[in-house]
């Protein structure tokens, strides 16, 4: 299925921001939960083999169901980043435990998120916890990626998370961990845009995915919105003329051509590709990378986008 990149207007895309909407489309890294993860007949023939899979550390989930996942998608040739959730570990020997355990099987990059939950398990209140325990450089997870939050956060203040995102950097300068981040999901490329130019001076050698949300319906998307707590965004979209008929049917493209545009327009920004959120399902969203990623061009290696190890701290 070869798709027809046009702007609002009805004008053709310039190539070489197709090109590059290709490109990111690719490359894109997605979200799997275990579930969905080992329930797939075979995840090598939804995603390109070297395909980046996130699996979320769900608010009542256990450590014994990201394990078996992560060993399927290192079996079909995928490169599993598991979340580590700081306010779900109960100690530190059980850092130690799961950390030991990752490695063991070959997983050797971790998504570090502090948790949905409102209480603290153990003594790790956050992911600032988790680096100065010591014990993800002791176990030489060097490559780590961070959250960050263009639309903001429910309970945290820009500045707070300008603070923490310059203390991850400076870790990882000390430590050589390759950091990247990962953004919360938004529905305009504005937003985006907007923050990494705020945030110039905190990352300037540390790469940006950005978060999107894959093709899904209204009502599954506004649910996940207030959920995730981009409800600022979901706003802005609504009074918008014409909104409401547009996200019935949501789907990225649009965004996505606007962050290829960005990227086309200003070489030097830390937008280095982006992450999808499969709210419609992890088929639906694995079927539209394949659709809308589809080139008459040979296969290029894969990572020229995706890789946070190619470029960073």
């Amino acid at each position: 299925m070869k798709l027809a990149y046009q702007r609002q207007n009805g004008k053709a895309e310039d190539p070489q921001t197709v090109a590059l909407v290709r490109e990111l489309v690719r490359a894109a890294s997605i979200e799997a939960t275990p579930r969905q993860i080992l329930e797939v007949d075979a995840m090598s023939e939804l995603l390109p083999v070297g395909t980046w899979v996130y699996v979320p550390f769900l608010p009542h989930g256990q450590f014994s169901e990201t394990l078996p996942a992560c060993q399927r998608l290192i079996d079909e040739g995928m490169l599993p980043v598991p979340h580590l959730p700081a306010r779900l570990v109960e100690s530190l020997d059980q850092l130690r435990d799961w950390l030991g355990q990752l490695r063991e099987i070959g997983v050797d990059r971790l998504m570090l998120i502090a948790g949905d939950s409102e209480s603290v398990a153990g003594p790790f209140p956050d992911t600032l916890a988790l680096l100065e325990s010591g014990l993800l450089e002791q176990q030489r997870f060097l490559h780590l990626g961070v959250a960050g939050h263009p639309d903001g956060h429910p309970v945290a203040s820009p500045d707070s998370l300008r603070r923490a995102l310059s203390l991850k950097r400076d870790y990882a300068r000390v430590t050589g961990t390759r950091l990247w981040v990962v953004t919360q999901f938004a529905f305009e490329a504005d937003s985006y845009t907007a923050w990494l130019q705020a945030l110039g001076d905190t990352l300037p050698e540390v790469p940006v995915y950005m978060g999107v949300a894959g093709p899904t319906n209204l009502k599954t998307l506004i649910a996940y919105a207030a959920q995730c707590g981009v409800g600022v965004s979901a706003r802005t979209m609504w009074r918008k003329p014409g909104s409401a008929r547009l996200l019935r049917s949501w789907t990225p493209d649009g965004l996505v051509h606007a962050l290829a545009r960005h990227r086309q327009d200003f070489p030097d920004t830390r937008l280095a590709g982006i992450h999808l959120f499969p709210f419609g399902g992890l088929q639906r969203s694995a079927r539209w990378i394949r659709e809308y990623g589809e080139t008459d061009e040979p296969d290029e290696a894969r990572g020229s986008l995706s890789d946070p190890v190619s470029d960073g701290v």
